[in-house]
């Protein structure tokens, strides 16, 4: 298996011209791989969870909606996740044998993509909470416990998470890299192309630069293809759902609130949080994919929607 392809430039050295269409493969086939054995997992391996919402007690003085993911999040994440979805298409449809004129469709994607990514990097820092998406202490420990758990080590207690699970933090860390790299380094490559916006100047860069430029943007990109496989899988997954739907309404139930996550560290506004001994400690807190980030960068390619 090749990693790159290169050429002959007219000066005959040889240059970089893209990652090797082996690697494309490899993403797909690997994020299929991964859908089919979590399936089987899932369905087969996994430990059963004696979680439960404490009935009355658990949802006591809880709203009968508890709002997760505002309107402008909300707008935000599907925005993205179809330009997203474009970007990939038009990538990697060619390459399989779908002739079409792709190259405008990718390059105007691609801007909806950066306009949506720089609404929520300015979003994030100035009205949400910017550091709810870094992993702290408590995340890596309720990460292993559910590591533990997922194993078989059924007396491993599970702490209840924060509003995002360590497994949705690793996933918006890693669309966030994928996409800001495929963002930057596609900005570059469009330089090239006559647009309304500016001229053609493929003489910017030097061939070996430009060809340097086309390998990692590649990479992010298959990255990228894994990344959107194994979110879409969560997001429809039916124990899954709940949160699926809360990126399309809105809110989520008492029920699921209580559940999932720890009164202390997801305070909703109006409620006092609640002592944690009279809510049985819940198992399964974490659900990876389930939201983007970016994620939706996929999310990610997903963010703190």
């Amino acid at each position: 298996m090749e990693l790159w392809r290169s050429a002959a430039n007219p000066w005959g050295q040889e240059v970089l011209i893209g990652i090797s269409w082996d690697l494309m493969w490899v993403a797909l086939v690997g994020g299929l791989a991964f859908v089919v054995a979590h399936a089987v997992w899932a369905k087969w391996l996994a430990p059963h969870s004696s979680a439960a919402t404490g009935g009355g007690a658990a949802i006591a003085g809880l709203p009968a909606k508890i709002m997760r993911h505002a309107t402008s999040e909300r707008v935000f994440h599907w925005i993205m996740s179809a330009a997203m979805l474009v970007l990939l298409i038009t990538a990697f449809a060619p390459v399989m044998g779908l002739q079409f004129a792709w190259v405008t469709i990718h390059w105007v994607a691609g801007l909806v993509l950066t306009a949506t990514i720089l609404y929520h990097i300015v979003h994030a820092t100035f009205w949400q909470d910017f550091w709810a998406m870094w992993v702290n202490g408590k995340d890596i420990k309720a990460g292993l416990a559910e590591l533990n758990h997922m194993v078989g080590r059924n007396g491993t207690e599970v702490p209840k998470a924060a509003k995002y699970p360590i497994d949705h933090k690793l996933f918006h860390h890693g669309a966030a890299v994928s996409g800001l790299t495929a963002i930057v380094t596609g900005i570059f490559m469009m330089l090239r192309l006559e647009t309304p916006f500016w001229a053609a100047n493929p003489y910017l860069l030097s061939d070996s630069a430009w060809g340097v430029m086309y390998v990692v943007h590649g990479v992010a990109g298959v990255a990228l293809i894994s990344l959107v496989i194994s979110h879409i899988y969560f997001a429809i997954r039916p124990d899954k759902w709940w949160i699926t739907k809360s990126m399309i309404f809105g809110y989520i139930t008492p029920e699921k609130y209580a559940e999932n996550f720890d009164r202390s560290l997801w305070v909703i506004p109006g409620v006092a949080p609640q002592e944690e001994e009279s809510v049985p400690a819940g198992v399964g807190a974490s659900e990876i994919g389930s939201e983007s980030t970016g994620g939706g960068p996929a999310s990610e390619v997903g963010g703190q929607d």
